[in-house]
C-alpha cells in the first residue's frame, strides 16, 4: 500500500482532472480534507505538496490551495510515480552525475525520485528497505551494498518483489537474487583493457589496487588477473593490495603507506580499483620522490574529477555519453510500462593522459 499522503494526492488528482471542483478553483481547507480522511493536517499538507510540485495546485500563503489549471477532465494525464533511489552515497566521488541523470529522467516522466544513502553499511540498508516496506515505492532503484558479500537483506528484496515492486540495480547487484534486473559497469573487461594497454606499453609487473567488499571491485580484478595470464605476465600475489569501506579512509590517509609501497615493490605499472584511489597514490608517490609514470605507471577507472585535478592528469576508463544512472532510470520507465527488459553491461572507453 502506497503511504496515505500519496494515496490522498491521487484522489485530489483525479477530481480535479475530473472538474469536481467549483469554479473558483479552490481546494476544500486542510482541515476538511483532514476530517474527510481521519489523517494529519501534517499528512494533508505533504499530499498538497506532492501536487503543487508537479504543478497542479498553487498553495496561497493565508489564503488556501488553488487548481493552476481549469478542471478540465483528462483520462490521458499519468499518475505521478514514486520511485526510491539507494545509493551508497549521495555527494561523494561520481554519485552527483549518476544522480542529476536519474533525477533528469524521472522529472521528465512524472517520476518524483526519493533518494537515500546507505553509506554502504549493511545496518543502514536494511533500515531503508523496512521503511519501504511500510510505505512501498512504484519501484526501486538500488546499489547494492558491499556487493561482493553475503547479503542478509535480501529477505526485505524479496518481500518487495514478491509485492510487485519492480527493482532495477545499478553499480552493484547480489548473487542472491539471481534474475533480478541491472545496470553495470563492464568491470571485468574494464579490467582487462587496462592491462593489455599497459602491456603494449612495455610494462610486464603491473600491480594492483582493488576493493575487496563490493563486487566492481572483483570484476576489475578478476579482468586484471584473466589477462595477466592470457599474456603470459606475472600473477603475483604480493603485488595486489586490497582494501574495504572500513580501510578506505586509512588507505586515503597514508596510513598504509608501508604495506602499499611493499606491494607494489619492483612494479612498473599498476591497475587502480578507481581514480580516486589512483590520484591520491600519486599524491603519495610524488612525496617519495618517485616519478610518474617514468617509474611507476598509473591507471584507473571512471574518468571522473579525479582523473583531471591529479597532479599528473590520469590514464582512466571512460562510459563516454552513457551514463548507468540514465540507463538504470530508462530501465525502470519501461518495467513502469510492462515491457520485458533484460540486465545491461555498460562498456568502457580508454582515456589516455599523462600517468602512463
Amino acid at each position: 500500500m502506497p503511504p496515505k499522503y500519496r494515496r490522498i494526492a491521487e484522489e485530489l488528482q483525479n477530481s480535479i482532472l475530473e472538474g469536481k471542483f467549483d469554479e473558483s478553483r479552490a481546494l476544500p481547507t486542510e482541515f476538511k480534507i483532514a476530517a474527510q480522511y481521519n489523517v494529519s493536517r501534517q499528512t494533508v499538507r505533504q499530499a498538497l505538496s506532492v501536487l503543487a510540485e508537479s504543478g497542479m495546485i498553487e498553495k496561497r500563503q493565508g489564503s488556501g490551495s488553488y487548481i493552476r489549471q481549469p478542471a478540465v477532465p483528462d483520462t490521458a494525464a499519468p499518475a505521478m510515480r514514486f520511485i526510491a533511489v539507494i545509493t551508497t552515497y549521495i555527494s561523494d566521488y561520481i554519485f552527483p552525475s549518476i544522480l542529476r541523470e536519474v533525477e533528469t529522467v524521472f522529472s521528465s516522466n512524472h517520476c518524483t525520485p526519493t533518494l537515500y544513502a546507505t553509506q554502504n553499511l549493511i545496518c543502514n540498508e536494511r533500515s531503508i528497505l523496512n521503511a519501504l516496506l511500510d510505505n512501498p515505492p512504484d519501484g526501486v532503484l538500488v546499489e547494492g551494498t558491499k556487493s561482493a558479500l553475503p547479503n542478509p537483506n535480501l529477505d526485505l528484496y524479496r518481500e518487495l518483489m514478491r509485492r510487485g515492486v519492480p527493482i532495477v540495480f545499478m553499480n552493484g547487484c547480489y548473487s542472491g537474487l539471481p534474475g533480478a534486473l541491472s545496470v553495470l559497469d563492464d568491470n571485468y573487461a574494464g579490467g582487462r583493457m587496462l592491462v593489455e594497454y599497459l602491456s603494449r606499453k612495455g610494462h610486464r609487473n603491473i600491480g594492483g589496487i582493488f576493493k575487496v567488499d563490493d563486487l566492481q571491485g572483483h570484476q576489475r580484478y578478476a579482468g586484471y588477473m584473466e589477462t595477466l595470464r592470457s599474456l603470459a605476465l606475472p600473477m603475483d600475489d604480493s603485488h595486489i593490495f586490497w582494501y574495504s569501506t572500513e580501510s578506505k579512509q586509512a588507505l586515503l590517509d597514508g596510513r598504509y603507506n608501508e604495506p602499499l609501497r611493499a606491494a607494489l615493490q619492483g612494479c612498473t605499472a599498476v591497475v587502480c580499483y578507481n581514480d580516486e584511489i589512483a590520484s591520491n597514490l600519486v599524491i603519495h608517490l610524488q612525496r617519495r620522490g618517485i616519478s610518474v609514470p617514468d617509474q611507476l605507471a598509473v591507471v584507473s577507472f571512471d574518468n571522473s574529477q579525479f582523473s583531471t585535478l591529479a597532479p599528473i592528469p590520469l590514464t582512466t576508463l571512460s562510459h563516454e555519453s552513457s551514463n548507468v544512472g540514465r540507463q538504470a532510470a530508462l530501465m525502470m520507465l519501461r518495467l513502469l510500462k510492462g515491457e520485458a527488459c533484460e540486465s545491461e553491461l555498460v562498456p568502457w572507453a580508454l582515456v589516455e593522459r599523462q600517468s602512463s
